[in-house]
């Protein structure tokens, strides 16, 4: 189950990379090469890595486990607090995309933190 979890949330990485290199995602206007790059670092490279260092974690390679799962989890929880400061500071969103990644990056997040061995 452990390992599932992993492997999960590195195809979800990984689709979110692909995607985000080809186009912006939720909406956000890239009208600059400047911000289509951020767009394509952020969203598409940083993804497809992460992608590929939660598949080291799945199968373990050099003991990258639970550093890597940690790691990503972390990073998963503070995307969500990110949002959660935005919604108390901006008006009200809709529940997609805002809340919809919140909630995922918060579960995502609770589900690496359980598979970790500690």
């Amino acid at each position: 189950m452990q390992t599932a979890i992993i492997v999960i949330t590195a195809m979800f990485f990984l689709g979110m990379g692909v995607y985000a290199l080809a186009a912006p995602p939720f909406r956000i206007v890239a009208d600059t090469a400047e911000s289509r790059s951020e767009i394509r670092a952020v969203y598409g490279g940083f993804g497809i890595t992460v992608a590929a260092v939660l598949t080291a974690a799945a199968l373990d390679a050099g003991g990258t486990r639970t550093g890597a799962v940690v790691t990503v989890g972390g990073a998963l929880a503070g995307m969500a607090l990110g949002r959660l400061v935005s919604r108390l500071a901006d008006r009200a969103a809709p529940f997609y995309p805002i809340w919809f990644c919140f909630w995922v990056e918060t579960v995502t997040a609770a589900l690496l933190f359980s598979s970790a061995t500690w």
